[in-house]
C-alpha cells in the first residue's frame, strides 16, 4: 500500500517536473501548464484552496452544481453588439489566435477536478476581463489574479518559475514582470470571484458591466 502511494506521489512529481522544465525553456508553451496543474492535483496545498473557495457562497454554489458550458460559437459571438463580452471575446480570440477549447479535458469526479476544468474553460475570459495581456507578463499577472482569488499552488509555481528565467535571461524585463504581477494580485484581492460567475450565459452583457459589477479596474500600473 505505501510502495503504491510513493509510486503515485513520485509519478505526480516527475509530471509537475516535465511541466516546469518544458516552460522554463519556453514561456510560450501553454500546453505544458496542464502537466504541472494536473501533477499537483493531489496536494494538500490544492485541496486546502479548494476547501476556501468552498466558503464563498457564490462559488460553492457553482461548485454544487458542476455548471460548465459548451465550446463557444466564435461566429456567433461575433455578430453580437460591439461592447458585448462575447464580442470581445470572438474579437480578442481572433487577434491572438488562441484556440478557446485548447485545455486538456479532465474527468470531472469531485471538487477539485471540477474547479480545474472550469479554470481551463475561462482562462482566456478571465485575460479579457481583467485586461491582463496574452504575452509572458500579462500571464503571470493573471497568475498572480488566480493566486489572490482561489490560492491554488500552481500560479506559485509558474510565478517563481517566470522570475527566475526573466533574472537570468531578460533582466531588463524584471521591472516590469513584477509591475504584472503586483497589478495582478491586487486586482483579484479587491474583485469578486471570477469562479462565481457564469460568462457564457451572458456573452451579451458589455465588458464594461461585467468589470464594474466584478470589481474590475483595468490598469498599466501598480496602485497601492
Amino acid at each position: 500500500m505505501l510502495r503504491g502511494k510513493s509510486s503515485a506521489i513520485q509519478l505526480d512529481f516527475l509530471m509537475t517536473l516535465k511541466g516546469a522544465v518544458t516552460l522554463a525553456l519556453d514561456p510560450g508553451r501553454a500546453d505544458a501548464t496542464p502537466d504541472i496543474e494536473d501533477g499537483m492535483i493531489k496536494l494538500k496545498a490544492t485541496q486546502l484552496a479548494i476547501d476556501y473557495v468552498k466558503t464563498l457562497p457564490e462559488v460553492v454554489e457553482i461548485v454544487q452544481e458542476r455548471y460548465l458550458a459548451p465550446p463557444p460559437d466564435l461566429t456567433a459571438l461575433a455578430q453580437l453588439p460591439s461592447e458585448s463580452l462575447g464580442r470581445c471575446f470572438a474579437e480578442y480570440i481572433q487577434k491572438t489566435g488562441f484556440d478557446p477549447n485548447y485545455y486538456r479535458p479532465l474527468p470531472i469526479t469531485d471538487d477539485t477536478s471540477y474547479v480545474l476544468t472550469r479554470l481551463r474553460q475561462t482562462h482566456d475570459i478571465w485575460h479579457l476581463v481583467t485586461g491582463l495581456g496574452s504575452n509572458v507578463n500579462g500571464e503571470l499577472g493573471l497568475q498572480a489574479f488566480c493566486l489572490a482569488q482561489i490560492r491554488i499552488p500552481l500560479p506559485i509555481l509558474l510565478i517563481a518559475g517566470g522570475l527566475l528565467r526573466t533574472l537570468f535571461t531578460a533582466p531588463d524585463e524584471l521591472g516590469n514582470l513584477l509591475e504584472n504581477i503586483a497589478i495582478g494580485y491586487r486586482m483579484g484581492a479587491k474583485a469578486k470571484p471570477f469562479l462565481a460567475q457564469k460568462w457564457e450565459d451572458d456573452w451579451d452583457k458589455p465588458l464594461s458591466l461585467w468589470r464594474k459589477e466584478l470589481d474590475i479596474i483595468v490598469v498599466d500600473q501598480y496602485i497601492p
